[in-house]
């Protein structure tokens, strides 16, 4: 398999390092999005039940101990219920912002990666190729069919691993894009909802 990797030329190597480097993204995101999983429906109701019950600081300890997001946005709206509506909406609006930088966290190496590696694998095989030609002038073209096709597939396996790369790469890219867009509306609703029902309370004295 190692030698099999190394007549791919030199360039296998900065595809090789591609490899891992998305590999660990993919797996750190897939972690991550896993630990802050979490029942927003079934949070956002219980927070309004203890907000409609006056239990102001029950809520704000259920938001903290709960992971994600969406608990975060709520908590940092409960914590300032007695600062002006506009200050309000300009404090749960960065600390949105904040979020939805952890959850793009790594995601633009991802998509770079997907990007750059089947233009590594291109370049590997267009290298490949011109020694290849450039040994058939040598000999005077005097080059047999099966030294040729052996010359050229082994140029054709940057390509190939490029590909390999790329693809899932570009899977799992767009699959955490999902993930981040679903959390931005529901960091989006939830905070509508704390402010709403903060709107329409008595504002505290």
């Amino acid at each position: 398999m190692f030698e099999f990797f190394l007549k791919g030329g030199f360039l296998m190597w900065p595809i090789l390092l591609c490899s891992v480097i998305a590999f660990a993204i993919v797996l750190e995101r897939l972690w991550y999005f896993h630990r802050i999983k979490t029942n927003v429906g079934n949070l956002i109701a219980q927070v309004k039940k203890l907000l409609q019950e006056d239990k102001l600081e029950e809520a704000e300890r259920l938001c903290k101990e709960t992971r994600g997001p969406v608990a975060h946005i709520l908590a940092v709206g409960i914590h300032i219920h007695k600062r002006a509506y506009p200050e309000k909406e300009k404090i749960i609006s960065r600390a949105g912002s904040r979020e939805l930088r952890k959850l793009e966290k790594n995601l633009r190496g991802l998509g770079i990666i997907a990007h750059i590696s089947p233009l590594l694998g291109l370049l590997g095989t267009v290298t490949g190729m011109i020694k290849c030609f450039m040994k058939i002038q040598e000999l005077g073209g005097r080059v047999d069919a099966q030294v040729l096709a052996g010359g050229i597939w082994e140029a054709l396996i940057t390509t190939a691993a490029g590909l390999s790369i790329a693809i899932p790469a570009i899977i799992f890219y767009h699959y955490f894009e999902g993930k981040v867009d679903n959390f931005s509306h529901q960091m989006k609703d939830a905070a509508e909802e704390i402010l709403e029902h903060q709107s329409t309370s008595t504002p505290a004295q």
